[in-house]
């Protein structure tokens, strides 16, 4: 048998609930439910509370705060430049690599996914359409999106549509294969825009509007997870296809929760917390594993503990590649998938945990799992408290059992204390922005400010929210550069001291709010070593530094102040290198 292409599709923000054949009243998945049907199916399925973690430990094998990401804000989505990701594997193995989607471990050289063993990519700034190091005013109906890092733009189609669109046609050019195919769609994260005849029919079963918008994503992902089967079917690649669904964190809007994280309303499959949460709606997920080549058909349950870490092992395994030559987390399940054993040869411990800041505090919000039992530990979510669950007779963790099983709560601990000493070596370490190297200019965002929680979206940049931070350099060439400092990126061709005005009226898009006038009156910069002022006139778009600087780390922080003494950061910083 020839190697298998493989496929793998991950969502965003879809629970382990949100999807009907895991018993969801209101959603239809008529694909995913018949996709569940024909596969093997991990019960006992773990990722990351969080997304751009989620996808750092799937690209790598590897716990994903090892890789530098454990936040999907300042700067800390970026990961590490010296990993090997499963685009690299599959790429030096001989596969055609492909990525049409969200990536968000990245989002300037050496980062970007076309950087790192993915040969042909479509994808976006950031981590949702419309954040802010994605291209202005993009939404989820038109929007100019990365190919390889070119912007091309695409009017009136729907998000989730672009991606499958393009999928299938990297699949029609390597159809003589070997292809790895990633698919990460950007739905159904908010913002929860959707054609209204994908929403309206769950309006009109009473489901709220905000969720029913939310379903209506998940459903056109379901129709276009329909259609590439077929394609593949048609094409004679569905037997040698090892094709995964899964989703990357808990659900965002499924369900609504009380203060201790137990469903009030909606639907979360008996499952107590959901995204952001250390309990098991946090992160617990969906996985499907179709592969009618290797027998991987027959609809049977796999309730072995696994993880997203596993999978690059796995389909290693299974397609017969070189692992990487580097500590990985995840174990290859490839024989418990082929039946040939029903678990792990001894047992296994999982961490999780979700700390959404700069730098990592140790005790927030984590949970260690083992097969049998659950300890969770909730600082900002769930009543803050350590909880030990047995996990097989109470799924939905409603009854603390740490006050009569002192002694597990202990080894769990353990377990614990050594997985953050392991995990912790790297937490000094910072991916820095690059310079003078194979991207030139380089954009830079307050997305990725260092110090700060961070600034989220474009809704932040339009009212000009005050805050700033700090980007750590990393100078690839000692040359001359010029750093253009401005409140609006440059597709926006607008004065920095101007007002945008509100968008409304477009059908199915959440409307955006003006973008105010500031009276800003001057820009400095601290780069290198030095400080640099100038005025803020009327008409400039942009205000421009130059500034020599050696090879190596530095660290670059801006200051846009207004006629009032307000100080805040410039929200973009476009650096060219322009010596000789």
């Amino acid at each position: 048998m020839t190697q298998p292409n493989v496929i793998i599709i991950l969502t965003d923000d879809q629970g382990y609930g949100d999807v009907g054949c895991h018993g969801n009243p209101w959603l239809r998945t008529p694909h995913l439910d018949a996709l569940q049907a024909e596969s093997v199916r991990l019960t006992d399925f773990h990722v990351d509370p969080m997304c751009a973690p989620t996808r750092a430990g799937l690209m790598t094998g590897r716990y994903s705060a090892r890789t530098g990401v454990w936040s999907t804000l300042t700067g800390r989505y970026i990961m590490s430049p010296d990993e090997t990701t499963i685009g690299d594997v599959f790429r030096t193995s001989g596969y055609a690599t492909g990525l049409f989607g969200k990536w968000h471990l990245g989002d300037s050289w050496p980062y970007r996914p076309h950087d790192r063993g993915f040969q042909e990519t479509l994808s976006f700034g950031g981590g949702v359409v419309g954040e802010i190091p994605d291209y202005w005013d993009n939404d989820y109906f038109s929007a100019t999106y990365l190919r390889n890092g070119v912007p091309e733009r695409f009017d009136d189609r729907y998000c989730t549509d672009v991606w499958f669109d393009e999928a299938i046609a990297f699949i029609d050019r390597h159809r003589d294969g070997p292809f790895f195919c990633y698919i990460p769609t950007n739905a159904p994260h908010s913002p929860f825009n959707v054609y209204g005849s994908y929403s309206d029919p769950y309006v009109a079963m009473g489901v709220p509007e905000e969720r029913a918008r939310f379903y209506g994503m998940i459903t056109c992902i379901d129709e276009n997870i329909g259609r590439l089967r077929d394609h593949l079917s048609a094409a004679g690649l569905r037997d040698n296809t090892i094709l995964v669904f899964m989703g990357d964190n808990g659900t965002a809007c499924g369900c609504g929760l009380d203060r201790d994280g137990f469903v009030t309303n909606g639907y979360n499959a008996g499952l107590r917390g959901k995204k952001c949460w250390a309990f098991e709606g946090g992160h617990r997920n969906s996985c499907f594993i179709h592969w009618p080549a290797g027998d991987l058909t027959d609809g049977r349950d796999v309730d072995c503990l696994s993880a997203q870490i596993d999978l690059l092992p796995t389909l290693a395994e299974l397609c017969g590649l070189r692992r990487p030559d580097v500590r990985l987390d995840g174990r290859s399940i490839a024989t418990i998938l082929r039946g040939e054993r029903q678990d792990h040869e001894e047992e296994r411990v999982l961490c999780v945990h979700n700390q959404q800041r700069d730098t990592p505090v140790k005790y927030k919000d984590f949970q260690v799992m083992t097969s049998d039992w659950r300890l969770a530990q909730t600082a900002q979510w769930g009543g803050k408290s350590r909880q030990l669950f047995d996990i097989r007779h109470d799924p939905g963790q409603a009854r603390d059992l740490s006050a009569e099983h002192p002694e597990t709560v202990e080894r769990l601990m353990a377990e614990y204390e050594g997985w953050w000493a392991s995990i912790s070596e790297r937490f000094g370490d910072i991916s820095p922005i690059y310079i003078g190297g194979e991207q030139n200019p380089v954009k830079i965002t307050c997305h990725a400010w260092h110090g700060k929680e961070g600034l989220y979206n474009q809704w932040h940049v339009r009212p000009g929210l005050v805050d700033n931070g700090y980007w750590p350099l990393e100078v690839v060439t000692a040359d001359e550069y010029e750093l253009r400092l401005s409140r609006w990126p440059e597709e926006a061709d607008t004065p920095i001291r101007s007002a945008i005005p509100p968008r409304s009226g477009v059908p199915f898009v959440d409307d955006f709010v003006p973008g105010e006038a500031l009276s800003i009156v001057e820009a400095r910069i601290s780069v290198g070593g030095t400080v640099q002022c100038c005025p803020v006139h009327e008409t400039d778009a942009a205000v421009s530094f130059r500034v020599q600087l050696p090879v190596g780390r530095t660290r670059l922080e801006t200051v846009f102040t207004d006629e009032e003494g307000v100080v805040r950061g410039a929200y973009y910083v476009y650096v060219s290198r322009i010596g000789s």
